[in-house]
């Protein structure tokens, strides 16, 4: 296994829709097993190709307090949103910054694993919220792109004036 290179904000792999796996073979393996080394690593509780700049729709996550408990989701859809929950959201891809977010307290979710076999589940909590963050990835979509345009400019400022500062 390798650790993969997590792209941050402004880079342009963020912004892009991730294109479906069709090919559930050795390499899909590799790929997520690398992509959970590095989640683990980093430290996070996801991860999505985007952010590794795998412009595929694959996602790993791990929400459990022993960091036992992997969950792998190809090609993942949402569906049946219910009620609200707002939590206080991070990003690797974005280091350092949070923020409150408002999302669905509970979703549908279907998926394949990284053998191609379909799961099906309902997600509520912690990991409504990872799944609906990481799937947002695979939409080119970020989490601060959920908070007030105020607050998304402030942080997009500070994180371009440490841009500036680390040259």
């Amino acid at each position: 296994m390798a650790l993969l290179t997590i792209h941050t904000y402004p880079d342009s792999c963020l912004r892009k829709l991730a294109g479906e796996v069709d090919k559930f073979d050795a390499s899909l393996e590799t790929l997520v097993n690398n992509m959970a080394e590095t989640m683990y690593d980093a430290p996070g509780i996801g991860l999505a190709g985007p952010q590794v700049n795998i412009n595929q729709r694959v996602v790993v996550i791990d929400v459990s307090e022993e960091k036992d408990d992997l969950l792998v989701l190809i090609n993942p859809k949402l569906a049946n949103p219910q009620g609200n929950q707002e939590y206080e959201e991070g990003c690797l891809s974005i280091p350092g910054v949070f923020g409150m977010v408002e999302r669905a307290a509970e979703i549908d979710v279907s998926a394949l694993d990284v053998t191609g076999k379909p799961i099906e589940f309902r997600a509520d909590g912690l990991l409504a919220v990872c799944v609906q963050h990481e799937v947002d990835h695979l939409n080119g979509k970020l989490f601060i792109d959920h908070l007030s345009r105020l607050k998304r400019e402030r942080i997009i400022k500070k994180i371009q004036k440490e841009a500036r500062q680390g040259d």
